[in-house]
């Protein structure tokens, strides 16, 4: 996939880095042995995968992360209600963009729900994105993947008492010359994989109808219409037609999603909220992110065939003015923004993407002033806070290195697992000056990117230089206490 943005961005980019440890078990099936299957799927389960991508084709590559301030603050819009009512209020989950033009969500654990960039382009209203996020929901506060794992672990011990059975009676065999006894004990031994691979698809099944069920019971207690939810199942049911007569029932992880609509047609039309429409402020904010989706997946060319070339609404224009930008046009995307400012003089995001255009182009300091106004209208909005604080750096003016300084600190306030962030505020202090400083920002960002030997080793380096026991040295100090992973350590740093 074309990168949406450079990695030194940190308000809409692609970092590529694991998703988390979550892979999706979508529609899994195949003769694979037990073991081996079960232990792929202890450590990288994740229910509540809504398309038929084979789980291997998404372990192939590690998914692309994308952050963006206005993506991200309409998600939480979308959930807030939905978080509510299921009493996840206070558990600060959290909605993870991922790269990717398949139609697809999944959670992976109880704080982060990811769904791909296709889904969001896919669906026209907000109430199709907000079906798949009450779903996912409905998973977390089901305690899915905790009941998920303890069936796998049940199943663990069947697989290994029904295997040594079975070798028993291969062994017996061979004991008393029976070829027979030796072929049956033989084919015995590939029973209890297969008994126990189905058992464990046929709960992820009643899981996944449970979710469903949860879903609707949020979407009637929040007044919102369950029509969304039925058109992604109708949308999967058209990609299963071609393959359906293929497709084992019992040997997927997912009902089938005619099953599916079958099973919440009639309950969702009786709900008195089926016919209730998003409010238009919603719509067009959704109309807004998918056209950002847009500008940065498709050339100008392919940005005219999804609107048409003289599309005046204001999704395509900024679709447009996104697009003349990432390929060179500044002057014109400039023009361009500035008639989208002048349209809606409060948006933040069109100052935010305005001060982009700049940075990109090698012109930071003229995207101060526009990034600023973004801060502003966005109530310090962290990720464009930091994004400003890169026009700063940008500048290689030392006298905006404590301006710099200071908005990094508060964008990592909210966003302390950003590593590009912590890189951004290493710059900041070196300019200034402060190589201590410098040294454990840049520690904390190669923790965080997973590069521990470098990690120590700056820490080590700060450390000598802060007085004992000042924050400064605590904080090297739990840098270089910090014990990963071992095959972490055995890995070579990235480049």
């Amino acid at each position: 996939m074309m990168p949406l943005l450079r990695l030194d961005n940190p308000s809409l980019r692609l970092t590529h880095r694991p998703a988390g440890r979550g892979r999706r078990l979508a529609h899994r099936s195949g003769g694979r042995g037990l073991l081996r299957g079960l232990a792929t799927g202890l450590g990288f389960l994740a229910v509540g995968a809504l398309d038929m991508q084979p789980a291997l084709a998404q372990s192939k590559r590690n998914p692309t992360i994308i952050r963006d301030a206005e993506i991200e603050t309409l998600m939480r819009d979308y959930t807030r209600p939905i978080f509510k009512v299921a009493g996840l209020t206070q558990q600060n989950i959290q909605v993870v963009l991922i790269g990717d033009d398949s139609f697809n969500a999944f959670v992976a654990d109880g704080k982060r729900i990811f769904i791909n960039t296709g889904t969001l382009k896919q669906s026209a209203t907000p109430n199709e994105v907000i079906g798949v996020l009450a779903h996912e929901t409905g998973h977390i506060a089901g305690g899915h993947l905790a009941r998920m794992r303890q069936q796998i672990e049940n199943a663990q011990t069947a697989a290994i008492v029904g295997m040594l059975l079975a070798a028993g009676g291969m062994a017996a065999g061979v004991s008393t010359g029976s070829n027979i006894g030796g072929t049956a004990g033989a084919g015995a031994m590939t029973m209890p994989q297969e008994i126990v691979r189905r058992s464990l698809l046929a709960y992820q099944r009643s899981e996944e109808q449970a979710a469903d069920r949860s879903a609707l019971s949020y979407l009637n207690a929040t007044k919102q219409s369950p029509a969304g939810m039925l058109k992604t199942f109708e949308r999967l049911q058209n990609d299963q037609m071609f393959i359906s007569q293929r497709i084992d029932p019992y040997a997927i992880s997912h009902p089938m999603a005619a099953e599916r609509i079958a099973v919440l047609e009639d309950l969702a039309h009786k709900s008195p909220y089926f016919d209730v429409k998003d409010p238009p402020e919603l719509q067009a904010r959704h109309d807004m992110m998918r056209a950002k989706l847009v500008g940065y997946t498709q050339t100008p060319d392919g940005v005219a065939r999804i609107y048409g070339p003289q599309g005046n609404t204001l999704p395509a224009r900024y679709a447009r003015a996104i697009s003349a930008y990432r390929y060179g046009n500044i002057n014109d995307a400039i023009r361009q923004i500035d008639a989208l400012i002048a349209e809606q003089p409060r948006n933040p995001y069109f100052y935010e993407i305005k001060g982009q255009a700049y940075l990109e182009a090698g012109r930071g300091r003229d995207a101060i002033g526009p990034l600023r106004r973004a801060v502003e209208l966005s109530d310090g909005n962290p990720l464009i806070r930091m994004l400003l604080g890169q026009a700063l750096i940008a500048t290689n003016d030392k006298s905006l290195m404590d301006e710099a300084v200071r908005e990094l600190n508060f964008g990592l306030q909210r966003e302390p697992s950003s590593p590009i962030g912590w890189r951004y505020l290493a710059m900041a202090y070196g300019q200034r000056g402060d190589y201590p400083n410098a040294d454990l920002a840049s520690a904390q960002s190669a923790l965080l990117s997973g590069e521990y030997r470098l990690a120590r080793e700056l820490a080590t380096r700060a450390k000598t230089k802060f007085p004992l026991g000042s924050p400064g040295w605590l904080k090297a100090d739990d840098i270089l206490n910090f014990k990963p992973p071992q095959e972490a350590m055995r890995r070579k740093p990235t480049p």
